[in-house]
């Protein structure tokens, strides 16, 4: 490798701001008093809380340096599969930071609260035209949180029609939230085995198939990488039965201007805001997760709905079927507003154009590193490619070991050891937003790792060496965490 990103640099230590204040300092000076002194009352002039004496360049260099031990989408590519953590445009946090909104109170009434909700009002057409759906709720507050109100749909739906179904399919590759969502509204996971191909089977879905199953739980594009190509004709076979379809839609990073999941036999998907629209996430939060349904699951939405009448817009609660509230307020604004300020400043045309190339970058890493790493299943993929570690056994280096020494060459590793069908699994998902020389200098890296597999296996087994903390025993942490503050 010619050179590489990773560089031990000028990593500094830092305090914790008590140990680093000293009594007297002052980052600020009080303006001269224009009113007399006065005492405060007895009962307030207890002692104070416990805060450092700091100048302001102590501040500074303390948020600064901590700063800089973070490795974060603006610092460099972020290959998380299954994930989509790709750069967003700063335009769109402009956006959700204007007064107008930002400074809006929840609980102000619709009349003073007109842009907030025609906003909102436009985002759901929006979203309801990217997915192929009818109608859009935005309530949920991340993509599990849609899932469950996916689920709570197709449970409202078999109770109007008088029916108690018991069972949900879901594909081995699923997302692994997709049998917690179910469960936990009362479904018995029914676990599908994909085939030889790496997508579902017709026959698979047909032998599990029957009246007491409520539907079918699929991640389209699946985990692997691959579009779920029967998709339709499971579908088929599934309302035979009078079960409906969910589409896990935290992968419409791939196929969004592309593929419209209502014309393709889905009765209700979710999506993730915060990975496909242009919000950047990780650490907790903040995530939006919006349902979009067919006509025949519109009137079971969350409530309240955005109604619009001559041009006003109001929050109604008149929907006796609904499932119910399920967020306070309005939902998480914020990420709506940098979802639809992402909407209107791409265009059909752009948005179709991000999924052309996140498909493209993925193949591309898929064909430059297939000679290097062990290809699950080498075919085209979509928006990330699933290899392992099988190549590098021999030298009894394992997937752990190479994500770790990647992170010496400045990469962030991949998602390891996820979809659990592939052994050793190392997901790649490189998003749209990376350009040609990025992704070679990440392969480059990779071959250069899988080269010293081969001569210098130690070299892997102490990595990371080069960051700020070396290689942490993974199994005591987990075992018996440190909790302390």
């Amino acid at each position: 490798m010619k050179e590489s990103v990773g560089t031990t640099g000028l990593i500094l230590n830092e305090p914790l701001l008590w140990e680093r204040g000293k009594k007297g300092r002052s980052g600020f000076s009080l303006p001269r008093r224009d009113v007399e002194s006065c005492p405060l009352d007895g009962a307030l002039t207890g002692e104070g809380p416990d805060f450092p004496d700091l100048s302001e360049i102590d501040v500074v260099r303390h948020y600064t340096r901590l700063s800089q031990w973070n490795f974060g989408v603006d610092s460099g590519m972020y290959p998380l599969g299954s994930c989509t953590m790709k750069y967003s445009p700063k335009t769109n946090e402009n956006q959700a930071s204007l007064p107008g909104f930002a400074g809006a109170h929840p609980l102000l009434p619709a009349a003073l609260s007109q842009g907030i909700l025609q906003m909102m009002f436009e985002l759901e057409q929006y979203l309801a035209e990217i997915t192929g759906m009818d109608a859009t709720a935005l309530q949920p507050a991340a993509g599990a949180h849609g899932e469950l109100a996916g689920m709570l749909l197709i449970y409202a739906f078999h109770k109007s029609k008088g029916e108690r179904r018991s069972k949900i399919i879901i594909p081995d590759t699923a997302h692994g939230t997709n049998p917690a969502s179910a469960t936990l509204c009362g479904y018995l996971p029914v676990p599908v085995k994909s085939n030889d191909r790496g997508i579902l089977s017709i026959e698979a879905v047909s032998e599990v198939m029957d009246e007491d199953t409520a539907g079918i739980f699929v991640t389209n594009p699946n985990t692997l990488g691959l579009y779920e190509e029967d998709i339709r004709r499971i579908g088929e076979v599934v309302h035979d039965k009078g079960g409906l379809v969910y589409c896990d839609g935290a992968n419409m990073n791939a196929v969004m201007g592309i593929v419209k999941m209502g014309e393709i036999g889905v009765d209700v998907i979710h999506l993730n805001l915060h990975k496909t629209f242009s919000t950047p996430h990780g650490g907790g939060g903040p995530g939006s997760g919006p349902v979009c349904v067919k006509k025949q699951l519109e009137p079971f939405l969350p409530v309240p709905r955005i109604v619009e009448e001559n041009g006003s817009y109001a929050l109604s609660n008149d929907y006796p079927e609904s499932i119910g509230k399920l967020q306070a307020f309005h939902g998480n604004v914020g990420v709506m507003i940098k979802a639809y300020s992402y909407i209107r400043s791409m265009g059909p045309k752009n948005l179709k154009k991000a999924s052309q190339l996140a498909v493209l970058n993925a193949n591309y890493i898929k064909e430059g590193l297939k000679g290097t790493l062990h290809l699950a299943y080498d075919r085209p993929c979509m928006h990330e490619c699933v290899f392992s570690d099988k190549h590098q056994m021999a030298q009894k280096i394992a997937t752990i070991d190479m994500a770790k020494r990647l992170m010496d060459y400045g990469f962030h590793p991949p998602t390891v050891y996820f979809p659990l069908v592939v052994h050793g699994a190392i997901m790649v998902e490189p998003t749209e937003t990376e350009c040609k020389e990025d992704l070679d200098q990440f392969i480059e890296a990779f071959k250069t790792i899988a080269k010293e597999a081969g001569e210098d296996p130690g070299l892997l087994h102490d990595a990371p060496r080069r960051c700020k903390v070396t290689r942490l025993d993974e199994t005591t942490a987990a075992r018996k965490p440190c909790l302390a503050g």
